[in-house]
């Protein structure tokens, strides 16, 4: 009797699914356990693009706050070479500026001014009137001119759709410049570099800035004073030593084979 009533029961039960309260529990914590393993996955693939994207900026090494650097800058829009930016204000906290010469002086103040932070970007953010990005270029007083844009009339690419490059010559002697990849804003500055700010069309090669610029450049990075030559070195500043008692010196004379009189050297007592 007992094991027919046992039966029944486990019948019943079967076929209501193991019972109504039995069917309306949820296993919470298996689907949090999915849920939260899915919300790590998405982190950590979402931080490794970031990582890839944005590189760990070094603040160490060069340039230092000892240190002075120099960079030509020039800016062309569809084919019109833009006057040298014009001189931004600088404060005491400004580690990157221009005196409207077409040269940009690289004087890092702090840490997050130096070394890999020493960037076209960090020139771009302090000075408030440049507006670059990985796309467009705006020039003081312009407009901004993004890629595919059709240049703006007056230009010598007039009606041709442009496209922002931003090109960089290591240093004076370099010949070819290599346009940057990725965001120009991430182009590390180096001492004697030149950097053009382009927006033309396609087929345009992209040229040197202006030559007035390149000129002041070299002569920032010979007159800046923070290298002295050593003993050795291959460049020798000549010196006049003056003889006793005089301001000047006195050039020697030797006289010619056969020639009747001899001219004593400056300081010599005539006999």
């Amino acid at each position: 009797m007992a094991g027919n009533s046992t039966g029944k029961w486990v019948k019943r039960a079967a076929s209501t699914g193991g019972g109504s309260t039995y069917r309306g529990q949820m296993p919470v914590n298996w689907y949090a356990s999915l849920v939260l393993i899915c919300l790590v996955g998405l982190f950590l693939v979402a931080y490794s693009r970031y990582e890839l994207v944005h590189p760990q900026v070094v603040a160490s090494g060069p340039p230092t706050t000892q240190q002075v650097w120099y960079a030509a800058e020039g800016v062309d829009v569809c084919g019109k070479i833009e006057p040298d930016l014009p001189a931004g204000p600088s404060g005491s906290k400004d580690g990157f500026t221009t005196d409207g010469s077409g040269v940009i002086t690289i004087a890092p103040k702090n840490s997050s001014q130096s070394g890999g932070n020493a960037t076209l970007g960090a020139f771009v953010s302090e000075y408030k009137k440049l507006g670059l990005s990985t796309t467009s270029l705006h020039y003081p007083g312009g407009p901004t001119m993004s890629n595919g844009a059709a240049c703006p009339k007056g230009t010598p690419d007039a009606g041709k759709k442009g496209f922002l490059t931003v090109e960089n010559w290591s240093s004076f002697d370099v010949k070819k410049g290599v346009p940057v990849s990725g965001s120009p804003l991430d182009l590390k500055f180096s001492n004697g570099q030149m950097i053009e700010m382009a927006f033309l069309p396609v087929t345009k090669a992209v040229p040197k800035p202006p030559a007035l610029a390149i000129t002041k450049l070299l002569q920032d990075e010979s007159g800046s004073g923070t290298t002295t030559p050593t003993s050795g070195s291959g460049t020798t500043t000549p010196t006049s030593t003056p003889t006793s008692g005089s301001g000047t010196a006195t050039p020697t004379s030797t006289p010619t084979s056969g020639s009747g009189t001899t001219t004593p050297t400056s300081g010599a007592k005539p006999s």
